[in-house]
């Protein structure tokens, strides 16, 4: 005999035994690789989180977990296919955002954690065929700049011509990663005043640029970093995390990562661009066929089948004092338990539906950072 809880979008099956009727194996399943499909298109359009949890039912760990997952699984997906790849002009820039409170506010953040404050996420572009080539999610320093441009270099084929912005720190780092083995060249845009009063949130005037060439032999026609900008204002426009003036920015670096692993995987694979009319990946020779989110959702189920499997968590009578505790039992046959002290059953099953995969995660997260 066995029943089905249906909560939401989770589901709990408990298989009962026939003799006193306890739950021996409660068994908690994932959502659908099309109830999956569904929310990372959301998030890939630029929903936050609590809307997709009212649109969906999906609870708000859920859509946190799945994200932690597929940021994590497209991270190693590109890592592994994003090589070898013969552009010939490559633009770099930087975005701006921040994690739990912006670097002034800090000191004065209750609970901040360490990682609180600015971040940039650095990325680059092929000129033509608009492929997002790399990307690095850190400070502004020459540390992670040495960092991206290395990572940069290792998925390129043959000799580019690069140009950043006037950033000091890819002076360093360009030439500390390429060499003389690249055609460099920075444009310095010149401002304005910064606006002030109401419209200190407006970009300030750009009133002229100076091209400046660095090593090589780069053609001063494509200096440029406007493609690389129009990337930055894509990721704002599908990053719900990314838009200024709003309370959904970043809490922790881990989902702010992850969101960018994942709107890297769908501008490149999935979303059409529109003067190409194909995806960049198409344009750039890395596949042959336009993704759809169901991709996405297979490649996060290839990465989840290389970690091992899920554990099974059930409900048990504490045998010490009243209550209820969770019983956990993991792939390899490894079994603990989670001492919450339950007042009831219902309360157990409740966390095991609801809590678990939080709980699960940050196990794994704890595991990481100690090997």
């Amino acid at each position: 005999m066995s029943y089905t809880i249906f909560a939401q979008n989770c589901k709990l099956t408990l298989m009962l035994d026939l003799a006193d009727g306890r739950a021996i194996v409660p068994v908690m399943n994932r959502l659908t690789p099309e109830g999956r499909a569904q929310i990372l298109a959301l998030l890939c359009e630029g929903m936050a989180i609590r809307a997709i949890t009212r649109v969906t039912g999906a609870s708000k760990n859920t859509v946190a977990k799945l994200l932690a997952d597929v940021g994590q699984a497209c991270a190693a997906y590109h890592d592994q296919h994003v090589r070898g790849l013969t552009s010939q002009r490559i633009q770099m820039d930087e975005i701006w955002s921040f994690i739990y409170a912006k670097n002034d506010n800090v000191k004065r953040a209750r609970n901040a954690p360490e990682e609180a404050g600015d971040v940039w996420t650095w990325t680059a572009i092929d000129a033509d065929s608009k492929l997002l080539v790399s990307w690095l999610v850190g400070d502004r320093t020459t540390n992670s700049a040495l960092r991206f441009v290395d990572d940069l270099k290792s998925r390129l084929a043959n000799r580019v011509q690069l140009t950043s912005d006037g950033h000091r720190p890819y002076l360093t780092a360009v030439d500390t990663v390429f060499g003389d083995d690249v055609d460099y060249a920075m444009l310095n845009k010149i401002y304005g005043s910064a606006p002030s009063g109401e419209r200190r949130y407006s970009p300030a005037i750009c009133i002229g640029a100076q091209k400046k060439e660095i090593t090589g032999n780069p053609d001063r026609r494509y200096i440029s970093t406007s493609y690389a900008e129009r990337a930055n204002l894509t990721m704002r426009m599908h990053m719900r995390r990314f838009t200024r003036l709003t309370n959904a920015f970043s809490k922790k670096i881990e989902n702010h990562t992850a969101a960018v692993a994942l709107h890297t995987m769908f501008y490149n694979f999935v979303r059409i661009h529109q003067t190409l009319k194909m995806s960049p990946a198409m344009a750039a020779g890395v596949t042959d066929r336009l993704w759809e989110m169901s991709d996405i959702v297979a490649v996060l189920e290839a990465w989840e089948a290389l970690q091992g499997g899920e554990p099974h968590f059930e409900p048990e009578e504490n045998q010490i004092g009243d209550g209820w505790l969770v019983r956990v039992t993991f792939p390899n046959g490894e079994k603990g338990s989670i001492y919450n002290n339950f007042a009831t059953k219902a309360d157990a099953i409740k966390w095991i539906r609801c809590e678990a995969v939080v709980w699960l995660w940050e196990r794994r997260k704890m595991e990481k950072i100690a090997g």
